[in-house]
């Protein structure tokens, strides 16, 4: 689908620009029928300047993704150029490709191209898809990718929320299925079933914290809660040397993937059970099994402004309970990926655990998501992941 439309239809703001952000959301613009979802749009302001360029949906609470904010127009080849310029930033700036074949390609918003999220894993490409614009011209990012990237299969994900906000019609894809990878990062490896993992496969945004909480390890007792495919764990024992380390998920698939990349390295004293994170942790309480080490990293659980004060709940009981499974001077290592969740608040929120554990906190270190992973100086919510390492001590 070649682009090059001179004049693309303009929507009109009904309020002033929106300093810059990616998106403008449908109550900020003015609707029109006459316009399909997912056309590239020019954005006009309230005194007839074309203040930007974008994406439309008249479906979507955004009601435009905004792709270059001026008046400069966007167009297939500009298109284009935005993804190379985010495969040189990995491949090129970053040097990835020395330490690991699995990375974030395209970050959306990070990126410049809000909808669209590319993950490398070895020879596939995983694209996850959030605007009907981009499930449009997946032609063109799969021949971009195919270009830029050493892979041989590109597969593709729309989820159901996508699909349902933005009117997207997913046709079928039979060269998607049976697709699986296996990774290498920093002298680990990883099987990546595309069919049954989470986000685009795996979690590479915990890739440099993995590495980070592996130094910490040695000869330790380690329990990695909602460990997924392992990932913690797994670095824990090889890369960390930790002395005996437990993973404890309550998804049966994960658990078997877990145990499956495991043995590509023949990990000694690890074990993975499959359990709900918080029963357990509410079984070690009655016995006298304690860890040095403890690592929280459960999936989103702030999906929505709504969900908010039950995550809030969850995050406190979660933490207050891995703080009791610590011994005195243990480390515990406890993430938030929603989005909603500042970094303040999540702070706050161990706060109020260690107070109800009866501990004392320190924090050692704060982190996000690897660098594959960019923020927008004007899009501070794409800064999601928040990494805290602390010790935990008696009062």
């Amino acid at each position: 689908m070649s682009e090059t439309i001179a004049s693309p239809p303009k929507i009109k703001l009904k309020t002033a620009a929106t300093g810059l952000r990616p998106w403008v959301y449908r109550k900020m613009v003015e609707r029109s029928r006459e316009i399909p979802d997912g056309s590239l749009v020019a954005l006009e302001s309230r005194d007839g300047a074309i203040v930007g360029h974008g994406f439309y949906s008249s479906r979507s609470q955004i009601g435009v993704r905004v792709l270059r904010w001026g008046a400069d127009p966007v167009d297939e080849a500009f298109l284009r150029r935005r993804i190379r310029d985010a495969v040189y930033l990995r491949r090129k700036v970053l040097s990835l490709d020395a330490v690991t074949d699995a990375y974030r390609v395209v970050n959306s918003e990070g990126d410049e191209l809000s909808g669209l999220i590319v993950d490398r894993y070895a020879d596939v490409a995983s694209v996850e898809i959030n605007a009907l614009a981009w499930y449009e011209r997946l032609e063109l990012v799969e021949s971009v990718l195919r270009e830029e990237l050493p892979v041989s299969r590109v597969v593709v994900h729309v989820s159901e929320k996508a699909a349902v906000a933005e009117g997207i019609r997913v046709a079928a894809r039979p060269q998607d299925e049976g697709a699986a990878a296996v990774i290498r990062e920093r002298g680990l490896r990883f099987h990546v079933d595309f069919s049954k993992g989470h986000k685009t496969g795996a979690f590479l945004d915990q890739r440099d914290n993995r590495q980070w909480l592996a130094q910490f390890v040695e000869s330790r007792d380690v329990l990695d809660c909602c460990t997924y495919q392992g990932g913690f764990a797994i670095a824990a024992s090889v890369l960390g040397k930790a002395g005996r380390v437990t993973g404890v998920d309550l998804d049966e698939e994960a658990i078997e993937l877990a145990k499956r990349n495991a043995k590509l390295h023949q990990a000694p004293r690890l074990e993975f059970v499959h359990a709900d994170a918080f029963d357990y942790l509410r079984e070690v309480q009655t016995g006298k099994r304690r860890y040095d080490v403890v690592v929280l990293d459960p999936p989103k659980l702030a999906p929505s402004m709504g969900e908010l004060p039950r995550a809030a709940a969850k995050y406190t009981d979660l933490n207050e309970l891995g703080m009791k499974a610590l011994k005195n001077h243990g480390l515990l290592f406890t993430c938030s990926c929603s989005g909603l969740v500042s970094e303040e608040m999540f702070l706050g929120l161990l706060r109020k655990a260690a107070a109800r554990a009866g501990k004392r906190m320190r924090i050692l270190g704060i982190r996000g998501a690897a660098p594959d992973h960019p923020v927008a100086p004007h899009f501070p919510e794409g800064r999601y992941l928040k990494a805290v390492l602390a010790s935990v001590e008696e009062l």
